[in-house]
């Protein structure tokens, strides 16, 4: 039988679906808890050839490792309470910790927990889930130029946010022909789904050590950034007047609202619509 000579064109492989939950109790008696729901998902790149080629695991990073650091760094890192920080901390560790790994990706879809309003006064210890929307980030880690040269790349945004409009939305002076029964109207409802993601610019540095994270933060301000960027979908939505889902879907307000909020440089993201 002849000889097969294979070769590894690409590999990542990795966990999905860790389920994080964690709170965080204040130090002084009386204060507020901070819960945290994540759904994680930890996937690597790097030399793994031998382990296709050759059936040898000596450099597998088993995906019950990859599970359980997600659960400690979410029970250690200080870093835990914002998804972004999170994601890059437990991909920078993949990266430097293991030297085969070249490239490390997570994701994290964060659950909404509200706190329970009380006489108009919000709650310490207790939540509500008063929407499905999702909190999503995903976050790449790049160590081949180095393992104190890391690059970061931040994509994040919202998934599953429904919205309704009663009135302020139109179809009218579409295409017309012998299958068409669809009527003209000049104002209906208008309710959708919506995915919005944006990217973050990172500053150009290294950010191999750990302690560097929470000055990436204060540059690019990741909670900031996701509650701008729900006010401001939500009140574009709001007061646009519709002429279809497609312009909608394009709005320059949208872009332009966006974009003339107080957001530092750093922070001005690009904005995209998946409406269903």
């Amino acid at each position: 039988m002849a000889e097969v000579n294979v070769v590894l064109s690409a590999n990542r492989y990795g966990k999905d679906k860790v389920r994080v939950f964690r709170i965080i109790r204040p130090s002084t008696p009386g204060g507020k808890q901070i819960v945290l729901e994540y759904n994680v998902r930890l996937m690597i790149e790097g030399d793994f050839e031998t382990s296709y080629t050759q059936a040898d695991n000596s450099k597998v990073v088993t995906t019950d490792t990859m599970k359980n650091t997600v659960y400690v760094f979410a029970k250690t890192s200080p870093h835990v309470a914002t998804p972004e920080l999170f994601a890059l901390h437990l991909a920078s560790h993949m990266v430097t910790k293991y030297p085969h790994v070249t490239k490390a990706f997570c994701e994290v879809e964060s659950l909404k927990w509200s706190r329970i309003p009380v006489q108009g006064v919000e709650h310490k210890h207790s939540f509500v889930r008063d929407g499905e929307e999702k909190r999503m980030t995903s976050v790449e880690v790049d160590g081949t130029q180095g393992k104190d040269k890391l690059v970061g790349k931040v994509t994040s945004g919202i998934q599953d946010l429904l919205v309704l409009k009663s009135s302020g939305s139109a179809f009218e002076n579409f295409l017309r022909d012998e299958y068409t029964t669809l009527i003209p109207v000049s104002d209906r409802i208008f309710s959708t789904s919506v995915d919005l993601t944006y990217t973050f610019s990172l500053p150009t540095l290294s950010f191999g050590a750990i302690d560097k994270l929470e000055g990436l933060d204060v540059e690019a301000q990741f909670n900031r950034v996701a509650a701008s960027a729900k006010e401001v979908t939500l009140e574009v939505f709001a007061v646009d007047e519709s002429a279809s889902v497609q312009a909608s879907d394009t709005s320059p307000p949208l872009l332009g609202v966006f974009l003339e909020t107080s957001l530092t440089p750093s922070e001005k993201q690009a904005t995209l619509y998946k409406m269903a």
